[in-house]
């Protein structure tokens, strides 16, 4: 049942892919049948049966809520998904410590922490004063959970957390690109696998 899933998350994709190209305004409903679809891969390999994968499921439940925010438009939804998806990072967070993580923490963290203020050095100019705040805070969450994502990894090594981290940080930067440095498709060509792919390996590696 999880490869069905998998296979209807990456028709989903593909299919959403395809309506911001030529139906920009019917891409509701492919991206949420791809963003149902990971939930479901979740709870298919048993990530209900752990207190990980519980706290996973809640992430990319959270994950799913911000999908649908940002389908609509307009700022109100914008910051909405925006909070949706920080809750996302922090069940991340919290899973990822319940797994178990080591001193690595610390290296990953600056090497996380470089790349947010490259990151947030870059964006910052072209963020609106009022979304200033929870833009940073979503940096800031997003990169712990990358950190805590790589030192867990070395507890107890599962390639899909860390390789599904990063690929989830690295679409989040097309997402601001696109909202507020650079607007275009590309950003969604690139952001969009990256994220459908990213959540798909945390959704599997849920189940342990």
């Amino acid at each position: 049942m999880a490869w069905l899933f998998t296979i209807i998350c990456l028709f989903g994709l593909a299919a959403t892919l395809y309506a911001e190209t030529q139906h920009p305004g019917q891409r509701r409903l492919p991206k949420m049948v791809a963003s149902t679809a990971f939930v479901g891969v979740a709870l298919a390999v048993g990530a209900l049966d752990t207190t990980f994968g519980t706290i996973m499921v809640v992430g990319l439940t959270l994950s799913w809520l911000g999908d649908l925010s940002l389908t609509y438009n307009g700022r109100g939804r914008f910051v909405a998904g925006l909070a949706a998806f920080l809750a996302g990072h922090v069940a991340y967070v919290i899973a990822f410590f319940d797994r178990g993580v080591d001193d690595s923490l610390w290296l990953f963290a600056a090497a996380v922490a470089g790349a947010a203020v490259a990151v947030g050095s870059w964006l910052m100019p072209t963020v609106p004063a009022e979304l200033r705040a929870p833009v940073i805070a979503y940096i800031a969450a997003i990169s712990l959970m990358a950190a805590a994502a790589g030192s867990t990894n070395t507890m107890d090594a599962d390639w899909r957390i860390p390789v599904g981290a990063i690929a989830f940080y690295v679409s989040d930067i097309f997402v601001a690109r696109d909202r507020f440095a650079a607007p275009g498709l590309i950003n969604r060509y690139m952001g969009l696998p990256l994220y459908f792919g990213g959540q798909l390996l945390l959704a599997w590696a849920a189940g342990g």
